[in-house]
């Protein structure tokens, strides 16, 4: 396999997180008691940032190895990333988690131990390419979550945030809201 290939968050689970802040964060304005709503004002918009920022994770898989890191955008702000020669990569090990699900971890040459994503885009071309790289089989490896939980989460979300907003605007209408 040759040529770089890369793969971003998922978009149904980037979605779903960025809902998820709008849902928890957006009462909170006018809410607040008008003392803190500036800072709400300038909080919100840096949260909602760093939620873009967090949730842009990309894997690189390259002749070379694979690359976790984030764009140049947000790199400075979130951590740094890892990098694995295909080399170096062992084996694949499966941990269970307290959620009933598994995540697997690469283990390298040196002993160190590297989380797989399995929230990218693309999921089956990505455990494939993975695959045909490091000569691991990836056969048992799955998504952390099925697609269904983020299904519903978005959909409660938006649920949720059609409500706040409904809600805001009828009482925005009837002069009782605290904007």
């Amino acid at each position: 396999m040759t040529g770089a290939s890369t793969y971003r968050m998922a978009p149904l689970i980037r979605g779903t997180l960025v809902l998820l802040y709008l849902v928890l964060v957006l009462p909170l304005a006018p809410l607040a008691p008008p003392s803190l709503k500036p800072l709400l004002l300038v909080a919100l918009p840096l949260g909602l940032l760093l939620v873009l920022a967090i949730s842009s994770e990309q894997v690189v898989l390259n002749d070379d190895g694979i690359a976790v890191g984030h764009p140049l955008w947000c790199r400075w702000l979130v951590r740094r990333g890892w990098q694995l020669p295909w080399r170096e990569i062992r084996s694949i090990t499966p941990v269970a988690t307290s959620q009933g699900g598994r995540v697997f971890y690469l283990r390298a040459a040196d002993g160190s131990a590297w989380l797989l994503p399995q929230r990218v885009e693309r999921f089956d071309d990505f455990l494939a390419r993975f695959a045909g790289h490091s000569g691991l089989d990836t056969t048992a490896i799955g998504r952390i979550s099925p697609p269904w939980t983020y299904r519903l989460l978005a959909i409660l979300c938006a649920l949720m945030l059609s409500a706040e907003l409904i809600l805001g605007l009828w009482l925005w209408h009837q002069g009782t809201a605290a904007f």
